[in-house]
Formats: structure tokens, C-alpha cells, sequence
């Protein structure tokens, strides 16, 4: 929309516009945001920064050092429709106060660190990278946890479960029978429709929406590839958009990995490629589903390094409940082509040179994706380095259902991914070489992150009795 602070001060003018919004994003993948009156902006946010307490930011400052600052990215700016004055939003990037250096632990500038690291490798000089949302839109959720009890309750017109079912819909979807439903059944089109064209006049380039398998109210919207950043900046986006126009028709949404047992969970596969010069480096006609010898190295490395990659990618508890077998959700460290529940799919329609990609199936919206990104670009390119070889290290390609094999074949062909949060921690720990070699993340950050996680999700897990432990304990 603009590339200098110029325009941009220009057009508040022009406009009338009331308010600027500044919006940046924690360590924990949170977006946070304060609003400044639009009618005295100078150039001073983007000369000084705008400040606020990092101590209240999990991972950032201490409190005796808590004094940080926002520095706006003016080629972020949008229109931002959900304000009942006409504003304006902007992504930030996190600084320190007073000298304006960019601070080490901002995830836009861990990525961009990640993409540094790529271009001064030589390899490739563009990375593009695809995110997929799915989530589900709710009529109803509450929850709550005490000393005394919690609880969960979810519902959506679409349902059949008991419990979950609202009398608005005639014609229920079955469970797990929600790909590509049609209107009467695909109830929400209209509010996803709504999502996706405010999404294209913001400046986000939809490739297309649909219902998802999930039958009590999951959808999914999908996104044309672009630079990392500019990814991550649409992914912080696309969740804002979706739940603030679900908000607007009294419902939720929710990119929660399994809020539902027995229906699919919601990932954010992210499909990605590499280019030098414009040429396509993934492609090579005679090369496996398409793909170079770099692309397999690249394949490799993601693989070899995917245990302690969910530890970015998979951050939450939750997330371990979406992967468990039986929901095209991958559980095992291998490639395919077109095979999904494979770690990393080729998509088999992806067959030119510039398409010609691999989607990282994995990760789900718990996730901050900026560091996701970083890591997923860092283990590719360690991959590329030690000239990674998929199918001799046993990463396949397997063609065919693993889930057919017998047991005893599975577990001496396919490596599983981690089974828990806990269990991805540990691999992070055990293997973060890939990420803090080129200073793109640090020693203290991976360790930081492990103690957060563990803290904040792990622990408080372990304490917590599950509701089913009730029934079936209860009268012990």
C-alpha cells in the first residue's frame, strides 16, 4: 500500500484517517497491539519507536530491563476494517529503546536473520513459503479450569455428536465427512467468504477456500506463496481477519489442533521452495515426483531435524492430540508423493518448474510462525549443506499406506515424530545445532523456550486431572 513513512503520512491526511494501529507479535506467537490518534503521526514512531514493557512479554525482558520499543513497517500497512473509525494497521518490528537496534529475540527479525543465512550461503537468494489454515467456526464454546472441576463445551450447526448439534441445521454432516461439503451443509460459506475478500483488500493474495473434513464447522483458506516474512506477517493476519469476522456473526473461531475426539484436527501445512537468480531450484524433470537432488537435501534435512523442529512447529500440548494416526495428520518422518499422511507430501498437481514445492505437514497454528519458518528454512539448508541424502538415511519415499505394514516392519522402516510436547522439548534440546549456528536463533533462546514450554503448558498438564480419569476412577 506504501513504500515510504511519506505516503503514508500523506494518505492519513488525504483520508481522514482516525487512528493508526501497531501490531507486533510475541515470542509465544501471541499478537499484541496499541493504537495511536492518527491526526498528530509524525515521524517520530518510525525515529524513536513507540515503547512499551517487554517484561510483560514471556521470553522478551526482565523487568528491571523492560523498556523496548515498536518501529512500524510501513509496507505492511492495511485498511483495517474491523474499527468503527476508518484506521489504519501496521505490523511492528520490536527494538531496543533508545539506540532502535533490532532486538534478538523479535520474531520477524529471527526470520530475517534465517533468510540472511540462506542468501550468504549461496544456495538460493528467494524462499517462498505457503501456509494452509484450517480451523473451526463454533456457535458456541466455553471452558474454564478450578480447583474444583473444568470443563469443555463446544457446538456448531454443522454437528451430528451428541452434544455438539444445534437445532439451526436440517442436514448435519457426517463426522469426518466435511471435504469440500457444499451449501445447504457448508453452513458457513458466506462467513467465509466474507474472511477471504477482506482478507484480498487487505492486501492478502487468497488462493482459494473450502470446508474441511472436520464436520462440525471446520473450514480452510489457503494463500498464494511468498518471502518468509511476508508469510509470517499473513499468517498473523489471516487469524486476526478470521476471528474478528466470525466475532461479527456471534461466532468463534478457533485454529485450536484438536478441539474436537474423533474428528480431523487443524494444521497449517506449509508448503515451500527455493530459487536463485528466478530459476527454480526444486525442479528436475528426471529427479524423484519432480524433484532435484538440492530438493531432496533440502527434504532431508527437514526430516533429520523434524523431532526437535515440532518443538517450533508443534508448541502446545494440544497439538500431540492432532497427531495421532488415523486423520491424515503425519505421526512418522517420511516423504511421499502425494501421500498425506507423509511428514512432507510433493504435491503431485505442482509439476512445472516454478510450482514445484514440498508442504511440510506437521505444524499447526499453535505455533509462532515466524520462528517456524526460520527453523523449517534453517533445517533445509543444513540438509543442503551435508548434502542430505532422504532415502539412505530411511526417510523413503513411501508410496504406499505405512499403515498397512505390519508392526514390526514400521517400526524398523519409519522413524515416529514425537509423541508429545514433552518428548519434542527434549529433542529440541538435544539437537539445536541447526538453529543457533549462523546466530540465527541462540543457546539461551532454545534454552529459554524449552523452560517456557515447559512451564506454561507442560507442567500444568501433568497436574490437571483429565475429565475421562473421572469416569473412570471416580468410584475407586
Amino acid at each position: 500500500m506504501f513504500s515510504t513513512v511519506r505516503e503514508l503520512l500523506a494518505y492519513l491526511r488525504k483520508e481522514s484517517i482516525a487512528a493508526v494501529d501497531l501490531k507486533f507479535t510475541s515470542l509465544m506467537g501471541r499478537m499484541h497491539h496499541v493504537t495511536l490518534p492518527a491526526a498528530k503521526l509524525d515521524e517520530s514512531p518510525w525515529e524513536e519507536g513507540i515503547g512499551f514493557d517487554g517484561s510483560n512479554m514471556p521470553g522478551f525482558k526482565s523487568v528491571e530491563a523492560g523498556d523496548m520499543v515498536l518501529v512500524p513497517d510501513v509496507t505492511t500497512a492495511f485498511l483495517d476494517p474491523f474499527y468503527d473509525v476508518p484506521t489504519i494497521s501496521m505490523i511492528c518490528n520490536v527494538a531496543e529503546a533508545a539506540t532502535l537496534a533490532p532486538f534478538p529475540r523479535d520474531p520477524r527479525g529471527i526470520l530475517r536473520r534465517a533468510e540472511r543465512v540462506m542468501a550468504d550461503s549461496g544456495v538460493a537468494d528467494d524462499c517462498r513459503f505457503g501456509p494452509e489454515f484450517e480451523f473451526y467456526l463454533l456457535d458456541q464454546a466455553e471452558c474454564g479450569n478450578g480447583t474444583c472441576g473444568g470443563y469443555s463445551r463446544l457446538s456448531s450447526r454443522e454437528g451430528r455428536f451428541p452434544g455438539c448439534e444445534d437445532d439451526r441445521s436440517p442436514t448435519p454432516i457426517a463426522p469426518k465427512g466435511g471435504y469440500h461439503a457444499a451449501p445447504p451443509q457448508d453452513a458457513f460459506f458466506n462467513v467465509r467468504n466474507e474472511m477471504a475478500l477482506r482478507l484480498q483488500e487487505a492486501g492478502v493474495d487468497v488462493r482459494y477456500h473450502h470446508h474441511e473434513v472436520g464436520s462440525v464447522g471446520q473450514q480452510e483458506i489457503e494463500v498464494h506463496l511468498a518471502g518468509p516474512v511476508r508469510s509470517g506477517d499473513v499468517c498473523m493476519m489471516v487469524k486476526y481477519f478470521v476471528k474478528m469476522v466470525a466475532h461479527r456473526h456471534g461466532l468463534v473461531a478457533t485454529f485450536m489442533p484438536k478441539p474436537f475426539p474423533g474428528e480431523a484436527g487443524s494444521g497449517m501445512h506449509f508448503h515451500q521452495h527455493l530459487f536463485r537468480g528466478g530459476k527454480a531450484l526444486f525442479w528436475d524433470a528426471d529427479g524423484y515426483a519432480g524433484l532435484s537432488r538440492l530438493a531432496l537435501s533440502y527434504t532431508g534435512g527437514l526430516l533429520r531435524h523434524a523431532p526437535a523442529l515440532l518443538a517450533l512447529t508443534n508448541p502446545s500440548t494440544n497439538a500431540y492430540r492432532r497427531l495421532i494416526p488415523g486423520y491424515e495428520a503425519p505421526v512418522n518422518a517420511f516423504f511421499s508423493l502425494a501421500n498425506r499422511s507423509a511428514a512432507i507430501r510433493i504435491p503431485k498437481y505442482a509439476n512445472t518448474p516454478d510450482t514445484k514445492r514440498i508442504e511440510f505437514r506437521t505444524p499447526d497454528a499453535t505455533c509462532n510462525p515466524y520462528l517456524a519458518m526460520a527453523g523449517q528454512l534453517l533445517a533445509g539448508l543444513d540438509g543442503i549443506r551435508t548434502e542430505m541424502d532422504p532415502t539412505a538415511e530411511g526417510f523413503g519415499p513411501y508410496d504406499t499406506n505405512v499403515f498397512e505394514m505390519s508392526e514390526a516392519e514400521r517400526r524398523e522402516r519409519i522413524r515416529p515424530l514425537p509423541g508429545s510436547l514433552d518428548e519434542a522439548l527434549d529433542a529440541l534440546a538435544a539437537d539445536p545445532a541447526f538453529l543457533v549456528r549462523d546466530g540465527v536463533f541462540s543457546d539461551l533462546l532454545i534454552a529459554d523456550w524449552v523452560r517456557l514450554k515447559r512451564a506454561s503448558e507442560c507442567e500444568p498438564i501433568r497436574r490437571q486431572p483429565h475429565p475421562l480419569e473421572f469416569e473412570w476412577h471416580l468410584d475407586c
